[in-house]
C-alpha cells in the first residue's frame, strides 16, 4: 500500500516575519521595536531559524539597535548564535548608514548644513568605547574636503597634537577646521583638558591662516559645541 506523502508544514515563523515586513512597510522603522528591526536584519542572515530570541538577546546585552550596529566583531561574537554571517550583515548596515550620512555633508557648505553634520558626527562616533579624536579639513567655501580620524585613546583619554592637527591642515589645503571627539562615558561636558588643546590648536591655527570654526564632544546622550558655549573666539 502507497504511504500518501505529507506536505511539509512551513516553519512556524513564517507567518510572524511576513506581519512584521508588511508592518515595517506600513510604518516604516517607527512601527517597530528596536529588536524587531534587527529581526528584518536578520532575516537575511539567517533565512531558516526563528531570529526572535536572538534578536531580544542581542538587544539586551548592548542596550539598543545603535549600540549593536556600532558594536565590534569581538563583542557581537560574545552573543552564542552570532557568527560571521550576521556580523557581515550587521556591519554592512552600519557602513551603509554612514555612507549616507557622509554623502549629506561631503563637498557641501558644513556650516550652513549642520543638522547634518552633528547627524554624522553621532553616527561615526556616538557609541564607540574608546575616545577618538577626528579632525574635519574644510576648504574656503566651508565644504567638507576630508574627514580624518587622528587617535584613538583610552576610554577617558586621546592624545593630541597642536602642531601635527595644523601641519596635516596645510598638507590638505585647508583653510579651516573643525575638531570632533567622543566621551564614551555619555557626558558631553569638556574636561579641562579639553579645553586647554583647543585653545592651543586655535592658537597655531591663527598662526598660519587656519580658522578653527569649532570642536564638538559627542556622546551617547547629546553633543557640546564649544562655539556656543564661548570657549572659542
Amino acid at each position: 500500500m502507497l504511504e500518501v506523502e505529507k506536505k511539509k508544514e512551513p516553519p512556524h515563523f513564517t507567518g510572524h516575519r511576513q506581519r512584521l515586513k508588511d508592518r515595517f512597510r506600513k510604518g516604516g522603522p517607527e512601527a517597530v521595536a528596536d529588536y524587531e528591526l534587527l529581526e528584518l536584519l536578520l532575516y537575511s542572515a539567517i533565512p531558516r531559524r526563528d531570529v526572535k530570541p536572538l534578536a531580544k538577546q542581542m538587544i539586551a546585552h548592548f542596550g539598543s539597535f545603535a549600540e549593536t550596529l556600532s558594536a565590534s566583531e569581538n563583542r557581537l561574537k560574545e552573543v552564542p548564535g552570532v557568527g560571521d554571517t550576521v556580523v557581515t550583515a550587521l556591519k554592512l548596515v552600519e557602513a551603509a548608514a554612514q555612507k549616507l550620512a557622509l554623502g549629506a555633508i561631503l563637498d557641501k557648505p558644513v556650516l550652513s548644513n549642520w543638522k547634518a553634520l552633528t547627524d554624522y558626527c553621532h553616527i561615526q562616533m556616538a557609541h564607540q568605547k574608546n575616545e577618538q579624536f577626528r579632525i574635519l579639513f574644510l576648504d574656503r567655501k566651508n565644504r567638507l574636503i576630508a574627514d580624518e580620524k587622528q587617535q584613538s585613546g583610552t576610554v577617558d583619554h586621546t592624545p593630541v597634537y597642536p602642531r601635527e592637527v595644523i601641519k596635516r591642515a596645510l598638507e590638505l589645503h585647508a583653510t579651516a577646521i573643525i575638531l570632533v571627539h567622543n566621551h564614551p562615558s555619555g557626558d558631553p561636558t569638556p574636561s579641562r583638558d579639553d579645553i586647554e588643546m583647543t585653545k592651543r590648536i586655535e592658537e597655531a591655527g591663527k598662526q598660519l591662516g587656519v580658522i578653527l570654526h569649532d570642536h564638538l564632544i559627542i556622546s551617547k546622550s547629546g553633543q557640546t559645541s564649544f562655539k556656543t558655549m564661548g570657549l572659542i573666539s
